[in-house]
């Protein structure tokens, strides 16, 4: 029994990968169920076991690819004493993910670039505002915290500090994907983490 559980599991996570793959390279309305199956090297029959349509692996797919994004605020969250190494290593660990993690990185292709914002797409919408609002008031509490203990100036107040952060990861973030040779992320990832500092007063 044991193992059927983890052969199944090997299995759905096998789709969940080729459906990545497919919904960054062509888009979520131009990939077809049949297409996951062919990159996964299955039938149908797979597919239709763990999920119950396109929609529902569409869910899981995000659900998976952003599961290091979930981590990273509640670590951010878990670090009370060290608010502003808390954010740092928020931000580093974005940007490390977005270089060196395959599917973290085609889960903001798959939102940013290749997802058509039609009615179908309102469950999962409302699913990514959820996670926005989580990061922001992490962030919020952390700069909080920071203020409260004297880290930094409180001339600004923590939610607009917590805004600035969430958006200037969100910019790097669709500028790359939308131009890969625009600027290597690798190579500038110190450059942007200094500069944010300076702007939220970190330094």
């Amino acid at each position: 029994m044991r193992r059927s559980k983890q052969d199944a599991e090997k299995t759905r996570l096998k789709v969940i990968d080729a459906a990545l793959t497919l919904f960054s390279r062509n888009g979520y309305s131009n990939t077809t169920l049949a297409m996951i199956a062919a990159e996964a090297g299955y039938s149908r029959g797979p597919i239709y076991w763990h999920f119950k349509n396109k929609d529902d692996l569409y869910q899981a797919v995000l659900a998976v690819s952003q599961e290091p994004l979930d981590q990273l605020v509640a670590d951010m969250r878990a670090s009370e004493e060290q608010p502003l190494q808390a954010i740092e290593q928020f931000i580093r660990r974005w940007l490390d993910l977005l270089v060196d993690d395959a599917w973290f990185r085609q889960s903001f292709e798959i939102l940013l670039n290749k997802t058509e914002l039609t009615e179908q797409m309102v469950p999962t919408l409302e699913r990514e505002r959820g996670l926005t609002r989580n990061i922001v008031e992490a962030l919020r509490e952390s700069f909080s915290r920071a203020q409260q203990s004297g880290l930094i100036p409180a001339a600004d107040s923590p939610r607009s500090l917590a805004l600035l952060v969430y958006s200037q990861l969100m910019g790097i973030t669709q500028s790359w994907l939308f131009a890969p040779d625009l600027f290597d992320l690798a190579a500038e990832k110190d450059f942007f983490l200094q500069h944010m500092r300076r702007s939220c007063g970190m330094d």
